[in-house]
């Protein structure tokens, strides 16, 4: 059941993302999951640099937040990859 939840948190926090960067036209759900999770551990890494990180075991809202934010990173990252430039 964790599986399940991770993927369908890890895909609006995704889709989230793509509509802030202005993405989402080009990104699938496969993508915006992949992108939600993969920016959890980014924004937690980010959010234990910074000394405000959140536990990956335990489900708390600054949790989703720096997800959120390791997501939006990741975006910029790629687009500034792909393009040269982030939007």
């Amino acid at each position: 059941m964790g599986l399940i939840i991770t993927l369908i948190v890890g895909g609006i926090i995704g889709w989230l993302a793509s509509i802030v960067m202005r993405t989402d036209a080009q990104q699938g759900i496969i993508l915006n999951v992949v992108v939600g999770i993969v920016g959890a551990f980014l924004g937690n890494f980010l959010g234990s640099f910074f000394g405000m990180g959140a536990s990956l075991d335990t489900f708390s809202p600054i949790g989703l937040l720096w997800a959120f934010i390791g997501a939006v990173v990741l975006l910029g990252i790629i687009n500034l990859i792909r393009r040269g430039s982030v939007r």
